[in-house]
């Protein structure tokens, strides 16, 4: 495993040529930008304004609904990783010995693609689909039934969330500082090299913890779920899934350590600051022409300082916020609220998430389908897709641009103000009386409507890379 990993590290730093890293583009409006700023800056506004003359009760009714749908035995998640697992594995293969086309291999297409923006999207509408489809738990389970005695050690209290930040950072840098991340050739090593590292640290202290608070992807699966509109509560060796109402998950949420509440806000800045560094902005600033874009490559170190400062602005202004609308509301511990509060970013990150990716998505799933039937480039076809025309005028033309535009403004809009009704049923359990809830949240408000603001923005903006 050691050997594994050494080459996975020489493969991950090896210098390469850069390869495309999809994304959208701003559009040409039919109206000033500024009308759209403003009229996305007084739909959150609205939204906060509205909740004065809302019962806090009606809210608490509204969050606890459930409507019972079916249920799902236990014993079907270890069929569902041990899919997942194979399915990994040949992916894997496909990456090294496959086509080093970013658009023929199914490596690249499926994780960046299918998994990061695809599946990312589907929890937060859902729910937490990710348990099932996890590739570890079911090695895990084999591993635990052939070593039995095996003693696994207790993650300490202090870890919190901190290793998981550090694996998202480093996700986040990989996917978008580095100069080829969707090199099918480098990511199987990027792959395989962290489920290996993954099942190591699995084993020693046991699938379950390392899940909730060391492996990145559970833990920002499980965190964007909380949103979805499925339920699920274990019921001796079956879940029951319930209906509920968008973000109703949320309000019953406990508060995040440090660590966590830094991991949610990590997950929205990697976001922002993928859409923000290709804009005509940014490379003007660090002396770029956009229309002379250098590559990846010759932005590395550029852009890994942005996206270093662009976390630390937007957790330095979160924290503020609320350390300022606790001393508003006269009581409260500011690092309790932080911690209670950052679960009202969840709508804005999925939000943000939807937005920047859509058209990427759009274009590359047709990728992925093809792909997909003919892995290793050997002429098969699968699942009858392997000669599907791929066509990139979904995303194309000004109807393509309207709607899409328009789906993009509304799922941010829409976001953060969600975000705000989250945020004031949080408060709810902070302070008593509404009023006083309320004014908790005003400088929270303040910073969502700047973000609504950034995100439309962001979607109107000329890029460039």
């Amino acid at each position: 495993m050691e050997l594994t990993f050494i080459s996975w590290l020489v493969f991950l730093f090896t210098p390469s040529h850069a390869l495309a890293h999809a994304s959208d583009r701003g559009y040409v409006l039919l109206l000033p930008t500024g009308y759209y700023l403003f009229g996305g800056a007084v739909a959150v506004a609205a939204s906060f304004l509205a909740l004065f003359f809302v019962p806090q009760n009606a809210s608490e009714r509204l969050a606890a609904w459930r409507l019972p749908l079916f249920s799902v035995p236990e014993a079907l998640r270890f069929w569902t990783s041990l899919a997942s697992f194979l399915l990994l594995g040949a992916l894997v293969a496909a990456g090294i010995f496959g086509s080093r086309d970013p658009l023929s291999n199914p490596l690249p297409l499926t994780v960046w693609t299918l998994l990061w923006i695809g599946l990312t999207i589907v929890q937060g509408l859902l729910g937490n689909l990710w348990r099932w489809l996890d590739p570890w738990y079911a090695p895990v389970e084999l591993a635990r039934a052939i070593m039995p005695n095996y003693r696994r050690r207790a993650l300490p209290q202090w870890f919190g969330y901190w290793p998981a930040v550090l694996l998202f950072a480093a996700f986040a840098w990989f996917e978008l500082i580095d100069a080829a991340p969707d090199d099918p050739y480098r990511l199987a090593f990027a792959v395989g090299g962290y489920w290996l590292l993954t099942f190591a640290v699995m084993l020693t202290v046991g699938h379950e913890q390392w899940a909730a608070r060391g492996e990145f992807l559970s833990v920002f699966f499980r965190m964007i779920s909380r949103f979805g509109v499925l339920d699920a509560a274990s019921d001796d060796d079956r879940w029951r899934i319930s209906l509920c109402l968008p973000g109703a998950k949320l309000w019953r949420e406990q508060p995040l350590p440090l660590s966590g509440t830094l991991f949610l806000l990590l997950a929205l800045a990697s976001v922002s600051f993928d859409g923000f560094s290709k804009t005509f902005m940014w490379l003007g600033a660090n002396g770029i022409n956009p229309l002379e874009f250098p590559g990846r490559s010759a932005m590395q170190g550029i852009n890994a300082t942005g996206l270093a400062l662009m976390f630390l602005a937007l957790a330095a202004v979160f924290l503020i916020c609320v350390f300022i609308g606790e001393r508003l509301a006269g009581e409260g511990s500011a690092r309790r609220a932080a911690g209670l509060l950052v679960w009202s970013i969840v709508p804005i990150a999925l939000a943000y998430h939807f937005s920047h990716y859509l058209t990427a998505f759009l274009v590359n799933a047709q990728y992925a389908a093809v792909s997909l039937s003919d892995p290793f480039g050997l002429g098969w076809n699968l699942f009858g897709t392997a000669y599907m025309p791929v066509s990139a005028g979904i995303v194309m033309g000004s109807e393509q641009a309207f709607l899409i535009w328009n789906a993009q403004a509304f799922a941010i809009i829409g976001g953060h103000v969600l975000a705000v009704l989250v945020a004031h049923g949080l408060a709810g359990r902070l302070h008593a009386g509404s009023s006083r809830a309320s004014l908790s949240q005003l400088p929270l408000t303040l910073l969502m409507i700047g973000y609504t603001v950034f995100g439309l923005w962001l979607l109107s903006t000329p890029t460039a890379g």
